[in-house]
């Protein structure tokens, strides 16, 4: 009786699997969307499940080569598409009604909540239109004097170890850094990072981060109630980690919050200037604390999900943009060159000087080479959307309830968009060039209406604090080389290692 009873469950569930998946299987093989073999019920969770965090990428390129630009896979009963094919990314990316991210995101809820990166529909174009203000170009403009502010403390503090011979593993150095003038341009207070490398915050979003990515890749670890039974030690961690970060975040929004409430109740006659004389910022934080959305002011929970999303993701992702611009510079001497001749015509030799926007915008090649570095090491590897109904994109039908997943790493690295996709040449993104690009062919800050907000942010204090280094340093290569891991963001396994030799005058 009771193995009777097992063959009875055992076939029920594949008819219940066959008829969840037959509407989804239908268009895919109607649209020879192909992909591995798959096992009924779990689909290929068997083969992702082999696989490492270290694996990723060079699985996904191994499947490329397999099924081509386009490739379903099956984890139990989560369908996702993996598209790096231009001709569809572009009805994928220029979409908008295909916003929602998909539900792989939904492990960075208990950390970022819904704020801007996870929210869709009504919510997300309020937030959106909220915070767009905050990086107008003039608010930029002010941003700089932090920028180089923060990576003249940089410099400082790595002249210590600028010797020509140690191996310095820049990624945290510059993680400090960045959390830095993320902390004070956006939020308006500063966290004196680099004067604390052992800040918890710093650690607990390595940690966080590596559990999710792990999370990705392990299929009893997808579902949050799975995730709780299989790995409970993982998983407490996990929130142990991420009640660090909000007890952090809490603390920026409490010291900004009581800073605007003493300027409220100051005279309305003072002066919007600081103690040195330079006109106060509008910070991101200020225009959240200040914010309304349907006559109603934004709760703490709202504030502090934003707060969370760019404390994330305007300090983490241009720490890997970085890092692995530097590491590119320190392997290609004539480049590094260049660039110290560009830094010089436009700033000078003096040091001390103070960068200006107009400085940072005139140095061209610096962008270029800025620009190959993100296309070899795009510093968020990967995004996903969401289908909510059958979504027509060019000659193909993506079904309802597919995740769609498009791997920057890849789509980067195409030799038909990109001859030589492996080799670092920043000429590609010279403006005089002559070289034509398919826009949607290069978005490492994604594109349409999903695309990143900060993204001339990002660009510019990428500037201001790699010309700062070239200023002071020559760069020099160092072991081990990188291994690109995708762990959220871009991140290497062995470190991104260089050596510094101070610059004579």
């Amino acid at each position: 009786m009771f193995i009777e009873l097992i063959i009875l469950a055992l076939t029920v569930l594949l008819v219940w699997d066959y008829l969840f998946k037959m509407h989804r299987n239908d268009l895919l093989n109607k649209y020879k969307i192909p992909g591995p073999p798959l096992v009924p019920l779990l689909g290929n969770a068997l083969e992702v499940g082999k696989w490492k965090t270290d694996e990723i990428i060079a699985k996904t390129f191994e499947n490329r080569m397999k099924y081509g630009k386009i490739m379903r896979f099956w984890v139990l009963h989560q369908l996702t598409v993996i598209v790096s094919d231009i001709k569809y990314l572009e009805f994928i990316l220029s979409s908008q009604q295909l916003i929602k991210k998909s539900s792989f995101y939904d492990f960075l809820v208990c950390w970022l909540g819904r704020g801007l990166l996870l929210s869709t529909g009504r919510k997300w174009h309020a937030r959106r239109k909220i915070i767009t203000p905050t990086f107008h170009f003039k608010i930029l403009e002010e941003f700089v004097e932090i920028f180089d502010q923060q990576s003249g403390v940089m410099v400082k503090k790595l002249k210590e170890q600028a010797d020509g011979k140690t191996a310095i593993n820049i990624f945290p150095v510059v993680c400090l850094t960045a959390l830095d003038i993320i902390a004070e341009t956006a939020m308006g207070v500063k966290v004196h990072a680099q004067d604390n490398p052992d800040i918890e915050y710093v650690r607990a979003v390595a940690s966080v981060a590596a559990t999710m990515a792990k999370r990705f890749m392990t299929p009893t670890w997808r579902l949050d109630w799975l995730f709780r039974l299989t790995a409970p030690n993982e998983y407490k961690k996990m929130m142990q980690e991420t009640a660090v970060m909000h007890k952090f975040t809490n603390a920026v929004i409490m010291e900004r919050r009581a800073a605007l409430e003493q300027k409220q109740t100051s005279s309305a006659d003072e002066p919007e200037v600081d103690d040195v004389g330079s006109k106060k910022r509008m910070a991101l934080l200020d225009v959240l604390l200040q914010a309304t959305h349907d006559g109603t002011p934004l709760s703490n929970d709202d504030i502090r999900e934003e707060v969370d999303t760019f404390m994330f993701e305007g300090h983490d992702t241009t720490t890997s943009g970085i890092s692995f611009c530097l590491y590119l510079i320190s392997r290609h001497p004539d480049v590094q060159q260049k660039l110290v001749e560009e830094i010089n015509d436009v700033i000078g030799t003096d040091k001390t000087r103070a960068i200006t926007l107009h400085d940072l915008q005139e140095l061209k090649y610096l962008e270029s080479v800025i620009k190959e570095s993100l296309r070899l090491y795009p510093p968020v590897p990967v995004i996903g959307r969401e289908t909510t109904e059958d979504t027509q994109l060019g000659d193909i039908v993506i079904p309802a309830k597919t995740n769609i997943s498009i791997p920057f790493f890849m789509v980067l690295r195409d030799p038909e968009h990109f001859p030589e996709p492996d080799a670092f040449k920043p000429e590609r993104f010279v403006v005089d060039s002559g070289n034509k690009m398919n826009p949607f062919s290069y978005a490492p800050f994604s594109a349409g209406p999903r695309n990143c907000i900060g993204q001339k942010y990002a660009v510019y204090e990428m500037k201001s604090t790699i010309s700062k280094i070239l200023r002071n340093f020559e760069i020099l290569p160092a072991e081990p080389d990188v291994k690109p891991i995708i762990n959220l963001i871009l991140r290497s396994a062995t470190g991104v290692h260089i050596k510094l030799k101070p610059r004579s005058d």
